[in-house]
This record gives structure tokens, sequence and C-alpha cells, in this order.
């Protein structure tokens, strides 16, 4: 046994048992992938979340442009592939679900199955305009509301060249601030009720250097806090779509920017998944320094998280 998760390909029969027209394709990482039907996917998800030793955990959802893929190697011909990656913490295993889409098409939100997959359909909706119908609340997560396309389609640009320059003038500042206005019936949410009268508080977004910006809507009664809304995506870089661009090893660098403290941590898999794809084997020695060095970032990561939280918490007063 590896020490890489256990893949109970036990599953695949009882999955070819209950449903019909299953694709089966082979990964490199070996991880059990089926293609389904979009009108079977929630039942195959629910089917899994309900097993007796349940996929109990979404640890991934999103999309793939496949429109200019050249070799289907006699897989499902797809516009967009939306897949969700499964793990059963009680198997020690995983499972990929995929589904093929053509343009325009639409696939069932599966927020009721996997709570989590709100968040993630909302990225995909955003970077890809993949509709996901029964959503709860399908807007954009990342990029401003205002935004026009979807970056992660292929027809979008990759560069700063592409784009027409930019400008900000008072107009337009006023349009992207009145954006920026936080509305509660946009979100569900009401203003007032029987008794009382509802207050929003804006925390946020704060400065990058205080460790990540990030922003809070709250909804207030008095001094309990009724509500929260999270608005992310301050930090959202584009790294995804710089990596189309790049050669497989020019996109190495671009991954320490991820976390810029990770460094060689955030190089390894990345590393590692070209090189399991390639096939390729590394000696003993080069596995060693590299886990070496994945310390030293680590405890580095882990001394300046420490230091800057205490410095946040009020800890450092005894200076003085």
């Amino acid at each position: 046994m590896s020490i890489h998760h256990i893949h109970d390909f036990d599953v695949l029969n009882q999955l070819n048992a209950k449903f019909e027209n299953l694709v089966i394709q082979e990964t490199a990482d070996a991880i059990p992938t089926i293609w389904v039907d979009k009108r079977a996917v929630l039942d195959v998800l629910l089917f899994l979340r309900t097993l007796p030793k349940p996929f109990v955990m979404l640890v991934d959802l999103s999309a793939i442009d496949e429109r200019l893929r050249q070799y289907r190697h006699g897989l499902p011909d797809s516009d967009f592939t939306v897949f969700y990656h499964l793990m059963s913490l009680e198997r020690n295993s995983d499972i990929r679900i995929k589904v093929a889409l053509k343009e325009g098409e639409h696939v069932p939100s599966a927020t009721k199955i996997y709570p989590n997959a709100n968040w993630y359909e909302r990225e995909v909706w955003d970077m890809f305009g993949v509709v996901f119908d029964g959503h709860p609340h399908l807007t954009r997560i990342l990029l401003p509301k205002y935004w026009e396309g979807h970056p992660l389609r292929k027809e979008y640009h990759a560069r700063a060249t592409e784009f027409t320059p930019y400008f900000l003038n008072t107009a337009k500042q006023e349009f992207e601030q009145e954006n920026l206005r936080f509305v509660p019936e946009e979100w569900g949410m009401k203003r007032s009720g029987r008794d009382e009268d509802f207050m929003f508080l804006n925390i946020g977004p704060n400065h990058p250097s205080a460790h990540g910006a990030f922003r809070l809507v709250l909804q207030l009664d008095g001094e309990e806090i009724v509500d929260c809304i999270p608005d992310i995506g301050y930090h959202h870089r584009g790294a995804e779509k710089m990596a189309e661009r790049q050669t497989w090893h020019s996109f190495i660098p671009y991954t320490d920017r991820i976390d810029y403290l990770g460094g060689v941590m955030n190089e390894l898999p990345y590393i590692m998944a070209v090189e399991k794809l390639a096939g390729i084997s590394t000696p003993e020695r080069a596995n060693i320094i590299r886990i070496m060095m994945s310390e030293f970032f680590r405890i580095t990561n882990n001394l300046l998280y420490w230091g800057t939280f205490i410095q946040d918490a009020g800890g450092m007063r005894w200076w003085h």
C-alpha cells in the first residue's frame, strides 16, 4: 500500500450496476473517474454520499474549457466539463465525477447534497459562465459584480496588452464605488423584521498588508449578529489564466506567488503533477531534498503567522 489514498474500484462496480451509460476514464493519477449524464449527476452524487461508507467530502468542483481539445481518446464530446472530486474518509479513497456540457447547457446544483458546492459553483459560473440550476445565489464570487465576461473561457484575453488601456475617470470611479454598495435584498436579507430594524455593518476590505484582503458585511439586531456575508476575491491574481499562456516549466515561479511564504511548498505539488502526467520518476535524494526544503518554508511560514497574529491580538504591548 502506498502513502497515497487507496482507490476503491469496488465503487465502480456498484455504480455500473445502478446507473446506465457511464464512461470510465483511465487517468494518470489512477483515481476512479466516471463520466455521467448531466441528468443523472445528482443521483450519482447522492448515491456516493449515502453509501454505507460514504464519500462525505466534496474536495473540489470546477470546470474545464474543452473547446480547443484535439484528442478525445474516446471520451465524451464536450465544450465544457464540470468535475466533482469526492473523498471518503472511512474508505480512505477518492473518486472523480465528470459531466460533459455543450455551449449554453446547464447543470443542476449540488448544494443540497454538498453544501460547500455553493462557493465552488459560484466560482465556476464566475470563471466559465456555466449555469447551475437551483443554486440559491448564483453571483460572482471572485470578480466584481459589474465584470463583463468569464476569464477562464478560451476566448477571453490573457494579456494586458490585448485589452483596452485602463482608465479611471470620475464617472467610472463613481460607478465602481456604487457597485460596492451592499444591497441586502440581493442576498435575500430583510432590512427590518416584525419588531426590529436591522443594521448592516461593513468591515473592510482591509489592506493586503493585514494578511489577506477580506470584506465582511454583518447584519445586526442591536448587538446580536444575525447574519454574515463574506466578500472574497480581493487577492485573486488570475494564476490559472497565466498558466494557460506559459509552458509547463515557465509557470513554476508563478506558484510561489499564491502564498509568498510557501515557496517550495507551492512548487512541489505542481511539479509532482507534471511529473505524474509525464511518467517521470525522481531519485530518492531529490525527494529528500524536496521534503527538507518544504519543511524550512513551512517553519518560516508558521513563524510569521504567529508573529503577526500575536501583534494583531495585542500581545506585543509588553514591550512598551
